[in-house]
């Protein structure tokens, strides 16, 4: 992934899209943290900061300093859960997801490509506390935006009969 990568009108429909997303009862069980010029290379830090704590050696320090440089933008998805209220938390938690979905279609739709990643950092708990997460707060993803270093392909997909079934 390489620049361009959406612009601040072009991230607005993005966001917007995505906050389209069904969600019982209006909760909103989600908001964004965007990391994008500098911010990301600050994330980079708070990575690498994160991975000393488990003695990781030089070469991946680098490689957590240059984890958010991967694309222009990138927008974490933090699913917020309200607990103890008639909205199953399952359904809070599927919304946020969704929330995903809707900005990766809504970032191909405007020609970029995008990719929606966890990996370590989501479940980190000195990461969600240098982003400020708060307790019913997670990561439900980092959703990188850009433009394709290289030409697509399109990978092997299930035969519709093999996973519909009907009742």
């Amino acid at each position: 992934m390489t620049g361009p990568g959406p612009d601040k009108s072009q991230l607005d429909q993005i966001l917007q899209a995505a906050a389209r997303t069904p969600d019982h009862g209006k909760l909103f069980p989600w908001r964004f943290i965007v990391f994008e010029g500098d911010g990301r290379a600050r994330m980079g830090t708070v990575l690498a900061e994160a991975q000393k704590a488990f003695g990781a050696d030089e070469k991946t320090l680098a490689m957590e300093r240059e984890r958010f440089l991967r694309a222009p933008v990138v927008v974490g998805v933090v699913s917020r859960v309200t607990p103890g209220i008639k909205i199953p938390e399952w359904e809070q938690m599927l919304s946020a997801g969704a929330v995903c979905q809707n900005m990766l279609l809504a970032a191909h739709s405007l020609g970029f490509v995008a990719n929606w990643l966890t990996e370590w950092c989501a479940y980190d708990a000195d990461v969600a506390g240098a982003l400020g997460l708060k307790d019913g707060e997670r990561i439900a993803g980092f959703v990188y935006i850009g433009t394709s270093a290289v030409t697509l392909e399109e990978r092997p997909r299930p035969k519709m009969d093999e996973i519909v079934e009907w009742f």
